[in-house]
């Protein structure tokens, strides 16, 4: 399996080990998307222990409005921290 695989199926396995925890396995809960921030992202978002920021991502998060991040969406946050990384470490000083 290629690199960029394994990342595909690390960021699958990772969302799954949080949203089986309550509920609707395919979703994130409010409490189950501040467990994985803290746990998984913790060093780019800080430990996550203010309750507005993490209602501000889970709101942002929420496009379709459901009450429940899905993996989709949670991609799309990935995918947003990923490119300011990406533009953060190649940008010339």
């Amino acid at each position: 399996m290629s690199k960029v695989q394994q990342a595909m199926a690390l960021l699958i396995t990772t969302f799954h080990s949080y949203s089986e925890k309550e509920g609707d396995m395919y979703t994130l809960s409010k409490a189950e998307l501040k467990e994985l921030i803290q746990n998984e992202l913790g060093e780019l978002l800080g430990k996550a222990n203010d309750k507005a920021a993490i209602d501000r991502i889970f709101s942002d998060l929420d496009v379709n409005k459901d009450n429940n991040v899905d993996f989709g969406e949670f991609v799309s946050l990935v995918c947003c921290l990923t490119q300011m990384c990406h533009e953060f470490f190649t940008s010339k000083k």
